[in-house]
């Protein structure tokens, strides 16, 4: 079983925009993000910590400006928290083992899939293609990734 951790050299490899998202909880402009658009099949993991976070089958297109995802892959992988910063009660998520800020939680997803919506910064992920997964070791996720043809 994999193992992940709050990686010091990972911190130390950060471009200066992911370590402001996921260590200093900061927040992307909506609409720059890397991964808003990707619509490649594969999981989506913590930058920092490697940890397998979310899956490109519940990814939608929610247009708020950042990837949105219905569901985490484990939810073991994702922490809420309270957040009551700009003066209104939000629900940051952060990733367990890296203790990466993601982006925040939301109950206007989509109904019939939840009706959650993981409001997440790319500078926060790592996309690993399907085609990657199982020689990066996520291979026990593979069945959580659909097929595009």
């Amino acid at each position: 079983m994999k193992t992940y951790t709050k990686d010091p050299d990972a911190i130390a490899r950060l471009t200066p925009e992911q370590y402001r998202v996921t260590q200093k909880d900061a927040t992307e402009r909506p609409g720059t993000g890397e991964y808003l658009n990707n619509k490649e099949p594969g999981i989506y993991v913590d930058v920092v910590s490697g940890e397998p976070l979310f899956a490109s089958s519940d990814k939608y297109e929610s247009g708020c400006g950042w990837p949105s995802f219905v569901k985490p892959i484990t939810p073991a992988h994702v922490v809420e928290k309270r957040d009551l910063s700009l003066g209104m009660i939000r629900t940051e998520v952060r990733s367990a083992h890296g203790d990466s800020h993601l982006g925040h939680v939301f109950p206007d997803g989509p109904r019939d899939r939840g009706g959650l919506r993981y409001c997440i910064n790319s500078a926060s992920l790592r996309f690993v293609h399907r085609d990657d997964m199982e020689a990066e070791g996520y291979g026990d996720y593979l069945d959580q990734v659909e097929d595009i043809t």
